[in-house]
C-alpha cells in the first residue's frame, strides 16, 4: 500500500484486558496520523529467529496524541512475546497496511451495525468513533467481556454470549432478531463461520455487507501471496480468482468474496 511506514513505537501502557486478551498503547505519530478504521500494522518480534512479523488491527487511533491502541489475543511465541514488553520498551511497526472501512457508505442519517466477534471486536471501537451515521455495535463473545465500555461511548451496544452470561445467549445473529434491529450497511470482522452467516443474512434481507478477513499473513504488504481469499474477479497480480487479504483487504464488499 502506498504510504505505508516504518516507525519505531515506544510502549506507552500495557494491561491485560481479559483472559489472554492484552490491551497496547504506542507512540507511533507517523502511522497514527495516516491510519484509518479498519486498518492493521505489521509488528515486528525483537527476537530475530522470528522474521516475520505479525498482523495486529488498529482498535483506536488517537492522532492528536500520536498514538495507536492495539489490542490483541496472545495465540503464539510472537504475541506471547509483545504480552511481556512495558512502558517505554520499543517495538518495529510498518503501516498503516490493508484499505480499512469505507466510512461513506454510512453517511449521517442512516444506520450501521457494527458487527465484531472474538478478536474481531477491536476494530469496531475506532469505526464507530469515526462513522458519520448512527452505529449500533453488536458484538459476540464466548464468555468474558472486554471493550464494552469504549464501544458503548460510541453509540448503541447489544451483547451475545454463547454461555448467556451476558446479554443474549447465543450468536450476534440471534442478538440482532432478539432485539429487532435493522440498518441500512453492515460492518463485520470476526471468524469466517460468522461472516459467513451474516452475507446470508445481508442478501436475506438486502443489505449492504462489507467484511474484514481474518486470514493467516506473512510479509503484510502483498508480495507473498499467504493470504489470498477466494474472490470474484481476478486479481491483477496472480491473474487467478483470488484477493490478497493484507492489500486488497482486509475489507470487502462480502459479495465480492467467497466465505
Amino acid at each position: 500500500m502506498a504510504g505505508k511506514l516504518k516507525e519505531n513505537a515506544v510502549i506507552l501502557e500495557q494491561k491485560q484486558i481479559a483472559a489472554g486478551i492484552y490491551s497496547m498503547w504506542l507512540e507511533a505519530k507517523q502511522i497514527a496520523a495516516a491510519a484509518r478504521p479498519g486498518q492493521f500494522v505489521s509488528v515486528y518480534s525483537r527476537d530475530k529467529s522470528r522474521m516475520l512479523p505479525r498482523p495486529i488491527s488498529l482498535c483506536e487511533i488517537d492522532r492528536a496524541r500520536g498514538a495507536l491502541r492495539l489490542v490483541y489475543r496472545v495465540a503464539g511465541k510472537g504475541t506471547e512475546e509483545f504480552s511481556g514488553y512495558g512502558p517505554g520498551e520499543v517495538l518495529e511497526l510498518l503501516g498503516p497496511l490493508g484499505n480499512g472501512f469505507p466510512l461513506d457508505r454510512c453517511p449521517e442519517g442512516k444506520k450501521a451495525f457494527l458487527i465484531g466477534g472474538g478478536i474481531g471486536i477491536p476494530p469496531m471501537v475506532q469505526l464507530a468513533a469515526e462513522l458519520p451515521g448512527e452505529a449500533q455495535a453488536v458484538v459476540g463473545y464466548r464468555d468474558e467481556l472486554f471493550l464494552t465500555g469504549e464501544l458503548a461511548s460510541h453509540g448503541a451496544l447489544y451483547l451475545a454470549t454463547e454461555d448467556g452470561s451476558a446479554g443474549t445467549k447465543g450468536n450476534v445473529l440471534d442478538c440482532i432478531r432478539e432485539n429487532g434491529l435493522e440498518a441500512d450497511v453492515i460492518y463485520a470482522c470476526g471468524p469466517k463461520p460468522m461472516l459467513r452467516a451474516l452475507k446470508a443474512y445481508a442478501a436475506e434481507k438486502n443489505i449492504e455487507c462489507w467484511v474484514s478477513m481474518e486470514e493467516r499473513m506473512a510479509c503484510g504488504i502483498g508480495a507473498c501471496l499467504a493470504c489470498v481469499c477466494q474472490s470474484k474477479d481476478t486479481d491483477d497480480h496472480s491473474k487467478v480468482n483470488n484477493k490478497r487479504v493484507c492489500k486488497e483487504g482486509p475489507v470487502f464488499l462480502a459479495d465480492d468474496v467467497e466465505l
